[in-house]
């Protein structure tokens, strides 16, 4: 595959649109999605689509221009680079930052997520190691059937799978080249029950649920005996929360699972270390950030016991990979340790404009759009205190799993998150089970009332596919791993009664 990368990218050079400009990249990508669903008994129609098509990357006077092409021969490519320099001339007076030829990346090599590799992409017979897809729907109904249960009050229930497998290769006329290839695997659940005009749900979801259970590698992720378990559990559940009272309200201490830290995360650390947000480039459409330049290397963003990863290294988590698709080689780096923030989350573009340190997380989620900030694996580290041990701790207070709704200004610091499912906590021991369970923060402030971080024996690996941000609107997937946390002196709310 490198070879036939660097044949293509020796034609663009000796091509008269290659000699155009000072240097150029070409980002190429095959996408195949599958989902099937069972939802209510019945099989929802199959869903499956294959995209593929090449970004161009021309700069001229250090100005950069983009086309992209779903024509993906020397020829298409080399129509869409004479595009690309021409929107680079356009906007050179304009630019905000000079491109250098050390911008574009020259890096090399290749990287196979678990469960693929040279002869498993969408385009060589991705299905190998999968299921018959008879078996798949046979273990789809029996899900959806035990998250029925029989209940009466069960008025709705589905289950689904959904695959995604990612071949993308980059090459610069600097000499780089990288191929990789990826699959996602997404199972989810979700289970509803009523009574009169009240409704409660409980889920793990991925493709077509919320969040959580989204991984990568091959169809054993899909495990039919631990989400048998999970379904029976899931609607019991629901069926509790019918029956429980509303969250109490008031400052107490807050524990939060795995299912809702993810959400957590995501909202109140990762969006507001987008290196591009806060330099404003989201201001007109998502916002911007409460966090400015100047606190990195000192701004204390959470409690001593706040440790914080952006690691698309760690092997099949949902947003792992080798190379960003600025080609930058990724690895581990420390965003937050011992509450004190030390680095955006800004790929290499981002890094030179604000002069600061950054990370290999430019991303683009299709062939069709450039690579902006974003997310990838973002993990918070594991402590050393048990879950029984941080309950114990607990003198009043609530736990709260699984996000159903969400609130957060636009500079992602005011938040307000609603979960499905709440227990009391009462003198160290759980106690009733609650519904529609509230709390509410500020970002500046809420990390550094964390008084504890679970062990590893807490951590869950979980993820969405669902991140939007920019324009036009890009949406991709992003890994969360967390421990159990417990926050003191929150705001928590229940529903109306």
């Amino acid at each position: 595959m490198l070879d036939d990368l660097t044949r293509i990218a020796g034609a663009l050079r000796d091509h008269p649109a290659g000699a155009r400009v000072d240097h150029f990249s070409v980002r190429w990508s095959r996408t195949r999605t599958r989902a099937w669903s069972v939802r209510r008994g019945v099989a929802e129609p199959p869903a499956s689509t294959v995209a593929e098509g090449a970004l161009v990357t021309a700069v001229v006077n250090g100005a950069e221009g983009w086309a992209a092409t779903a024509d993906v021969s020397v020829r298409g490519l080399a129509a869409a680079l004479e595009v690309a320099a021409g929107w680079a001339r356009v906007v050179g007076a304009n630019a905000l930052v000079t491109m250098l030829p050390t911008d574009v990346s020259d890096a090399r090599g290749e990287f196979f997520g678990p469960g693929v590799g040279p002869d498993t992409g969408p385009d060589t017979g991705a299905g190998r190691g999968e299921p018959p897809v008879a078996d798949l729907w046979a273990a789809l109904r029996d899900l959806e059937a035990r998250l029925r249960g029989g209940a009466a009050a069960v008025v709705d229930a589905a289950a689904g799978l959904d695959v995604t497998e990612v071949d993308q290769a980059a090459w610069t006329s600097r000499g780089g080249a990288t191929w990789q290839r990826l699959r996602h695997v997404s199972p989810n659940l979700s289970v509803t029950a009523a009574r009169g005009s009240e409704s409660q749900r409980r889920s793990i979801g991925g493709g077509g649920g919320d969040a959580g259970t989204c991984r990568q590698g091959g169809f054993d992720l899909f495990d039919v005996a631990f989400l048998s378990g999970e379904a029976e559990r899931l609607r019991e559940e629901a069926l509790q929360l019918l029956a429980a009272p509303n969250c109490p309200s008031g400052p107490m201490q807050l524990l939060l699972l795995p299912g809702q830290m993810m959400l957590q995360i995501h909202e109140s650390i990762g969006h507001p270390l987008e290196l591009d947000r806060i330099l404003g480039d989201e201001r007109n459409y998502a916002g911007t950030s409460f966090v400015t330049p100047d606190m990195f290397g000192s701004y204390k963003y959470g409690s001593d016991l706040l440790n914080v990863t952006f690691d698309p290294t760690v092997r099949g988590e949902f947003a792992s990979y080798a190379f960003d698709d600025a080609g930058t080689p990724a690895r581990r780096e420390w965003l937050i340790r011992k509450g004190v923030l030390e680095r955006p989350l800004g790929g290499a573009l981002s890094q030179r404009r604000a002069s600061l340190p950054g990370t290999a997380n430019a991303r683009a989620s299709a062939w069709d759009r450039p690579p902006i900030d974003r997310m990838a694996n973002l993990n918070i580290e594991a402590g050393d205190t048990p879950l029984a041990a941080l309950i114990a701790g607990i003198e009043r207070g609530v736990m709260m799993d699984t996000n159903v709704s969400w609130s957060i200004d636009d500079s992602r610091n005011k938040f307000q998150f609603g979960c499905e499912w709440g227990r009391v906590i009462r003198d160290g021991q759980l106690a009733e089970v609650v519904k529609n369970p509230n709390y509410r923060g500020i970002s500046a402030t809420f990390w550094r009332s964390l008084s504890g971080v679970g062990d590893a024996a807490t951590v869950e690996v979980l993820g969405t596919p669902f991140c939007g941000k920019g324009e036009p609107n890009q949406m991709v997937r992003v890994g969360h791993a967390s421990p159990a946390c417990v926050f003191d002196n929150v705001d928590v709310f229940g529903g109306e009664a």
